[in-house]
């Protein structure tokens, strides 16, 4: 295997001893089948930490094995080479196993420190993992100012609240933290540094169309309850939602802008067009900065907050530069949407699509097919939705394409303590991830970018069998690559 360059750790000074270096696990082992798609978003959630931690004077990179495609044992090897104080992983189910061999790679006397979603769900099976023998700290939530913390002194562990590790004596998970110390928790978004793009393996980018394009955050925290969502707010309650002020977000635009020529930036967050009254005040300050004269971005959405938009506030979105919105469609099927918790329902997704592309703006849908309870006739609803909404579109401006996911159960959410809760699956069963090759059926172009989310525990949820699912998420794809191109 080819010796991997230093320089795939980005934005650390390697003429000097490491603080730090910052993982994203691959999702798959790549040294056992190249990675075949060529983009992946970035992981901006660990930018922000890395940046902070700059910004406190610490020399810390970011190693994203998966942008790069590397393999478990690259990985270690890598990080054993430069031999920080520190590894950081960013915990998520599907990629937990691969971390966990990646640590276990790891020389013993590099500090090991977690977080992330896997860990805030199963924080006591990951600290006594044998795998992760040299962890110091698990942090739970929100970790920018916990982090540096840890970097300065391990031993500010214990005045940490929800920051976790093993006691060496009675080996029992124990959990730091003291009076006055809740602000670690929930950091004032509008005082974080902007992200240092550095530590960024491929943001910003250039796009298709010429474009550079830039990835962006504008709120923290959700107030929905999604069934399937790690981000739910009763698998959150200790998550305040926090947006940033529009004058902040608009300040980041434009020293991406200055720095490197972008003009198309991408809000990843659940809120930024998911609560009215940030939607105007934004709006508000695009139309007085004339933010729409100058660039494009693109957003995710709520169906029902858009669905009760009125025309003017739709105008002033597509005056602004709205380009795309991606919003959660999951179902044809009304029923299955309660079941849910979506608040939404097939009529309202179709006025949604039809009012935002009539203006010119796309429409990106996501679907979730197999899902708990769902029976065939409900999964052939949301088939013919997709069918539905592509027709819908079809004489507009705007466009909508579909992307289209199996059903995967993450530990934490109301949908796994649903499953678990019902005897019919172990825990064990439902964090069987493994990687999927939908390419075995013929496809080829039209699953080159999916690879990164073709994983599954391989367990039937629904009336239809697994294989059931997949054919008609194959045939979706299919559909919807050959509309595209």
């Amino acid at each position: 295997m080819e010796t991997l360059d230093d320089s795939a750790v980005r934005g650390a000074d390697l003429s000097r001893p490491l603080d730090a270096v910052f993982v994203n696990a691959p999702l798959r082992d790549y040294s056992q089948r190249p990675r075949v798609n060529d983009f992946t978003l970035p992981v901006l959630g660990m930018a922000y930490i890395a940046t902070y931690a700059a910004d406190q004077g610490f020399n810390v990179g970011v190693l994203d094995a998966e942008a790069l495609g590397l393999g478990i044992e690259q990985t270690s090897r890598l990080v054993n080479r430069l031999s920080p104080r520190w590894a950081g992983f960013n915990l998520l189910a599907p990629t937990y196993e691969i971390s966990a061999e990646i640590a276990a790679g790891l020389d013993r006397d590099i500090m090991v420190m977690v977080g992330g979603h896997q860990a805030k769900a199963m924080p006591a099976a990951i600290i006594t993992d044998h795998r992760f023998a040299a962890l110091e700290a698990l942090v739970l939530g929100e970790g920018e100012s916990r982090v540096a913390e840890l970097l300065g002194d391990k031993r500010v562990r214990a005045d940490l609240p929800g920051v976790m590790w093993l006691d060496p004596i009675l080996r029992q998970p124990v959990t730091g933290g003291r009076p006055g110390a809740g602000h670690h928790l929930a950091p004032d978004v509008d005082r974080l540094p902007f992200v240092d793009r550095s530590f960024l393996a491929d943001d910003p980018y250039r796009a298709p169309d010429g474009r550079v394009e830039a990835n962006m955050v504008g709120a923290r925290g959700c107030p929905y309850d999604c069934s399937f969502c790690g981000a739910a707010v009763s698998a959150n309650p200790d998550v305040s939602i926090r947006t940033r002020t529009p004058a902040n977000i608009i300040a980041e635009m434009e020293t991406l802008h200055d720095a490197a020529d972008v003009t198309a930036f991408r809000f990843v967050d659940d809120l930024f067009l998911g609560y009215e009254r940030f939607i105007r005040r934004c709006m508000d300050a695009f139309t007085a900065d004339k933010v729409g004269d100058r660039y494009v971005w693109d957003a995710t959405g709520r169906i029902n907050i858009l669905h009760r938009a009125d025309d003017p506030l739709l105008d002033l979105l597509a005056a602004n530069g709205l380009r795309e919105v991606a919003l959660g469609v999951e179902s044809g099927s009304e029923r299955l949407l309660g079941y849910m918790g979506k608040r939404i329902n097939p009529d309202m997704t179709r006025s949604v699509v039809r009012r935002l592309t009539e203006r010119g703006i796309n429409v990106k849908g996501y679907f979730i097919l197999g899902f708990p309870t769902e029976t065939r006739e409900e999964l052939a609803a949301t088939v013919r939705h997709v069918h539905e909404l592509w027709e819908v579109a079809d004489c507009q401006p705007g466009t909508f394409r579909a992307s289209v996911f199996e059903f995967r159960p993450y530990p934490g959410t109301p949908e796994w303590d649903r499953l678990v809760k019902s005897g019919r699956y172990q825990p064990k069963q439902l964090l069987a991830y493994t990687a999927v090759d939908l390419t075995t059926a013929g496809v080829d172009e039209a699953m080159r970018g999916r690879d990164e989310f073709n994983f599954s525990v391989n367990l039937q949820f629904g009336e239809a069998s697994v294989a059931e699912v997949r054919a008609a998420l194959v045939t979706l794809s299919r559909e919807q690559h050959a509309r595209t191109h």
